[in-house]
């Protein structure tokens, strides 16, 4: 039997879709006003929370920067509600771009919210096309979840090179995650809760790597977890 994978709604789906299916699971789309999350939580064997528009500052205690024009408070609501339940669960999780901030702001962390004004030297996290084009490297912590996945695929032993399509970082990790990942100019870039059975979360876009499978392995250590 293929693990039922609950996918958070976003505009762009069909790179997330076609991961997960590549790697063995089923992907079903949550539809927010008729999925309650506690239903969720029941159906599904893993959740993958998918990127989309900045998390409301609101959240997490703080005046919203100007930069910050474009939220959804109900998938916020929803998302985090989502979170904290299947958490509670023990349900895999992999969480990609906004999906990683909003996980880190429902266990009690903070964010950057604006890369380009608020890090000192920053790189470019915001390139659009290609959508698997390079960006920076992500330096990766040896012993972490996405490092022994992605052994084969890491240069020099420590490095991956990634997409990135984000304003907004993580700033404080909440508390029980565990940094697994950070570019160079020290952007948080993965995140992991070494506690739970398998909750991971990426700042770049893997699933746009499908079609040539550099980052298949971190989808395959997911669905593994889900069966």
């Amino acid at each position: 039997m293929q693990p039922v994978i609950a996918v958070s709604p976003c505009r762009t789906l069909s790179d997330y879709q076609e991961s997960v299916r590549r790697s063995g699971g089923e992907p079903r789309v949550i539809d927010l006003t008729t999925d309650h999350a506690d239903d969720v939580v029941k159906w599904c064997q893993g959740l993958l929370l998918t990127g989309g528009v900045d998390v409301d500052p609101d959240r997490y205690g703080e005046a919203r920067h100007p930069s910050v024009t474009d939220i959804d408070s109900a998938r916020d609501a929803y998302e985090i509600d989502l979170i904290t339940k299947a958490i509670a669960a023990d349900i895999p999780i992999l969480a990609i771009c906004r999906g990683m901030q909003v996980m880190n702001v429902a266990c009690g962390g903070t964010l950057v919210q604006d890369i380009p004004s608020q890090v000192f030297g920053a790189l470019e996290h915001t390139i659009k096309t290609p959508l698997n084009g390079v960006a920076h490297e992500a330096w990766v912590v040896r012993g972490s979840v996405v490092w022994t996945l992605m052994q084969e695929k890491l240069k020099d032993g420590e490095s991956l090179d990634v997409n990135s399509r984000h304003h907004q970082s993580v700033k404080r990790l909440a508390s029980g995650f565990d940094l697994s990942a950070n570019s160079p100019d020290g952007v948080i870039e993965g995140m992991e809760r070494r506690s739970a059975k398998f909750c991971v979360a990426v700042q770049w876009h893997p699933e746009n790597f499908w079609r040539t499978g550099e980052f298949r392995p971190l989808f395959d250590g997911f669905i593994a977890a889900a069966q």
